[in-house]
This record gives structure tokens, C-alpha cells and sequence, in this order.
């Protein structure tokens, strides 16, 4: 018995190296099979282990087509074959935690499981990332990540500093083969000093298929509500993409929504924190080795990675006490509670791509929004995000003189807003010019119908 396929491009449009699934009534056991399409290209299909049963196979392919094309099922590859398959390759990791290294044929990129030591090296996510199209490395350092999830586990009411940091993630291979590596990982956020988030864990799936120009994830994490910046959180969640050029450059350096940018630039909230953290080096009681570091790690505030900001009033680090992390995060929070909601800090509607390191604080807060951009004007690279549902807000920072660039699904004050379980998809390409056409890509996958 043989199987076809029509699948179909619902933009009716050209698709290049774009992952497709479908599903068989058949229980065939092999993992890899030959294809052929219509016009006589081989494609090599993937058994999905996971969402496979007794009565149906469903598997993974890359093909490129226009409009339609038919997928024909042929014969399992033959074991001695298998070796010699193009594909997903592993690669020697650089980092002391990393679980994977891949060469995707559109990537290289680094999956690190993270070491919990609160630092930037010790993030779980990609902490390298390099497109094979361009050469060019988002992450050389190794000291950020693409990937984390923040809010409202990382607020000043929280008093914790981000999970990135502070904990490590189990990683399960959930599929593994030449043409897709899906893992899973989880996690367990450490306590922070509200009760009502206490005990959380989370997972995250992450999905990369050979030769596509992008990836997929999705987080799930223990239901919970809370309050932030004075309103009802219920199951959202900050997720940030980090990027790194090096002091004075930027990896991107524009930002657009589709459908036109809302915004307002600068961060008072970030304004406040710092001023904190220089008033408790100086003023504070607290005593102990800790404390000594942290007050000489920050004695150049302009130049101390700016997660050391957050960690001197981290419950888990221990700087100083519960009570001294209540009081001082209380002034900040209501300082910046008034500063986030004067009308001098206007909302600006543009239909144009958003320069943020010109704008105050090198910072800007966004609307609501599934379809986001952040692009290099020079060189054209790009990375492209579609979220399943649209995230409330974004922070997008594209700072200059440390060279950090961020792409983060909150509002002000750290306040979360991409539902949890949401789909993200993020393309990496010279996209700059054809951006959006990426984005309705992404939301738009081929639809699959077999035939026997």
C-alpha cells in the first residue's frame, strides 16, 4: 500500500525548504522513508516516535514547491543508507553545559542546559547561534541566551532574578533524526518571595528541522495568577531573546510590528532600579562576603553586566535580607508605577521601523502584536517571530554602547504578556526587505490531505 500526499500552500505562494507533517493510516515502524514528489525530487520523510500509535504513522518532511505539490511515500531507507542521509549534524559543543550542538544546514547553534551559578555564561537556551547563509554569530560570547523566560518570575515584587540564571533544565529527546531534532526541556523555578509562584515548574519544547530558516518552541508552565505593576497576571509569561554585538555595535538595529509600530520610548522603570542599586551600595548595613563582591563588581555601574542589577535584590542570591528586598523594591516599584503612566512619555504611531538606540534609554515598550521584526538596516539580516497569539506588549532594547539587544513579550515594569502555551516560530535570513511575506509564512503552513 502506498501513500500520497497533496500538500498545499494556503498564500499560494513559493515555499523553500519548508517543514511539513502529516499523517498515514497505517502503522508503518521504520523511521525514515523515501519520497518522491510529482515532479520526480526525492524527499526524505521522518517517523514522528511521539505522535505515532498502532493505527496511524505521522511524519516530518523538508521539501521546497510552488503552490501544490504531491508527496508520494515509496520504501523505508535502508539501514546501510541511513548514514550516508544529508541532514541535522551534531557538532562539537563549546560550552561546559551544552546538551547539543547542531548543524541544521540553516544554523549552528548551541542548546545549553545551564548551571545555575547567576550568571550570564550560566543561562539554559541557545547561547550560541550562528546562520550558515550570512556566517555571522548572534551570541559569540556565550554570556546570553536566546530563549528565556522571565516574567513574572523576574519582577521587583518577585525579588528573584530571572530562572536563566538560577537553574537547571533536564533536556529529553523527544525526536531525533536527519530531518527534525525536537527536545524538551524541564524545569523547576526557584522560590522567589511570593508565595503564589512558589513551587512552579515549566517545560519547553524546541523544534529545528533541516535546512529550515526557522525554529519553533513552546512553553508550558504550572497554572498560577499573580499581581504585577498593579494588575492580574493569569498564566503569562515574559519570554526574551537575547542578542550581542560587542560595545558600539548592534546585531539589529531597527524594530517594526506588522501592521505599524505603537509605542512609547524609554524605560523610568530601568532609571529607577539603577538608582537603587547605587543608593544600596553605598547606603546599605548588609555585611558578608556577598554583599563585598557585589558592591565591587558594581563600583562601574556603566560597565557591570546589567544582570547584576537584578541579582543584588534576588532572593536567591542571598545579597541581602527578605525584609531589605521588600522595602527597597516597595520604593522602586512605586516610583516607577507613576513614571510608567505620565502623559509626557507619549505613544507614537509610525508605519515605519523603529531605530531604537536613538530613542531615550535605548529602549521602547510596543503594543500588542503576533508578528514582529528586528533587522539590521546595513546588512538586511533579520529575525522574524510569529507567536500562535498575539503577546499584550513587547520591550525591544537595542543598546549601543554594551552592544545588547533584546526582544521580550512584556510590558513596563516587567509586567508579562504572552499567554502561556503560545507557539513562537522564529525565522533568521536576509529578511530585512521582505519581513512581513516571512511572518505570514510562518502563521500560514502548508496544509497536508493524504490519499490511499
Amino acid at each position: 500500500m502506498s501513500f500520497t500526499i497533496l500538500i498545499t500552500d494556503p498564500l499560494n505562494g513559493t515555499r523553500t525548504a519548508q517543514p511539513v507533517t502529516f499523517t498515514v493510516p497505517a502503522a508503518l515502524k521504520e523511521l525514515l522513508w523515501h519520497a518522491s514528489t510529482s515532479d520526480g525530487r526525492a524527499v526524505i520523510c521522518q517517523r514522528l516516535v511521539a505522535d505515532s500509535t498502532e493505527n496511524h504513522t505521522s511524519f516530518a518532511a523538508v521539501l521546497s514547491f510552488a503552490g501544490s505539490v504531491h508527496l508520494t511515500l515509496t520504501v523505508p531507507v535502508a539501514n546501510d543508507d541511513v548514514a550516508v542521509l544529508p541532514g541535522i549534524r551534531a557538532l562539537t559543543g563549546r560550552e561546559a553545559d551544552c546538551f547539543v550542538r547542531l548543524d541544521t544546514g540553516a544554523f549552528d547553534l548551541e542548546l545549553c542546559s545551564g548551571t545555575a551559578q547567576g550568571t550570564g555564561a550560566s543561562k539554559w537556551g541557545i547561547r550560541h547561534f550562528r546562520g550558515l547563509g550570512d556566517g555571522f554569530e548572534l551570541l559569540p560570547s556565550g554570556n546570553n541566551a536566546i530563549g528565556g523566560f522571565y516574567g513574572p518570575f523576574f519582577t521587583p515584587e518577585n525579588g528573584l532574578i530571572n530562572p536563566p540564571e538560577h537553574s537547571v533544565v533536564e533536556i529529553e529527546v523527544i525526536e531525533h533524526g536527519p530531518v527534525l531534532h525536537h527536545y524538551r526541556m524541564h524545569g523547576t523555578i526557584p522560590d522567589g518571595l511570593l508565595d503564589e509562584l512558589k513551587g512552579k515548574t515549566f517545560s519547553i519544547d524546541w523544534m529545528f528541522y533541516h535546512g529550515a530558516p526557522w525554529f519553533e518552541r513552546c512553553y508550558r508552565v504550572d497554572p498560577f495568577r499573580t499581581v504585577i505593576n498593579g494588575r492580574s497576571v493569569d498564566n503569562k509569561i515574559t519570554v526574551g531573546d537575547e542578542f550581542e554585538g560587542g560595545q558600539g555595535e548592534l546585531v539589529f538595529d531597527r524594530f517594526a510590528a506588522l501592521g505599524g509600530t505603537r509605542y512609547r520610548s524609554g524605560d523610568p522603570y530601568a532609571g529607577e532600579l539603577v538608582a537603587m542599586v547605587a543608593e544600596t551600595v553605598a547606603q546599605s548595613t548588609a555585611t558578608g562576603p556577598k554583599f563585598e563582591e557585589f558592591r565591587r563588581e558594581l563600583s562601574k555601574m556603566e560597565s557591570a553586566h546589567w544582570d547584576l542589577y537584578w541579582r543584588l535584590f534576588c532572593a536567591w542570591e542571598k545579597v541581602l535580607s527578605d525584609d531589605e528586598i521588600r522595602e527597597r523594591m516597595a520604593r522602586v516599584r512605586a516610583s516607577s508605577h507613576v513614571l510608567a503612566d505620565l502623559t509626557s512619555r507619549q505613544w507614537q504611531l509610525t508605519e515605519e521601523p523603529v531605530e531604537v538606540s536613538r530613542v531615550p534609554h535605548e529602549t521602547i515598550f510596543s503594543g500588542p502584536a503576533a508578528k514582529t521584526v528586528e533587522f539590521h538596516e546595513a546588512t538586511g539580516r533579520a529575525m522574524v517571530w510569529w507567536t500562535s497569539e498575539p503577546s499584550g506588549a513587547f520591550q525591544i532594547v537595542q543598546r549601543r554602547q554594551s552592544g545588547w539587544v533584546n526582544w521580550g513579550t512584556n510590558g513596563e515594569n516587567e509586567c508579562p504578556e504572552l499567554p502561556v502555551g503560545v507557539t513562537i516560530r522564529t525565522a533568521y535570513g536576509d529578511f530585512a526587505r521582505n519581513w512581513q511575506a516571512v511572518a505570514d509564512e510562518l502563521e500560514a503552513t502548508p496544509v497536508c490531505v493524504v490519499a490511499i
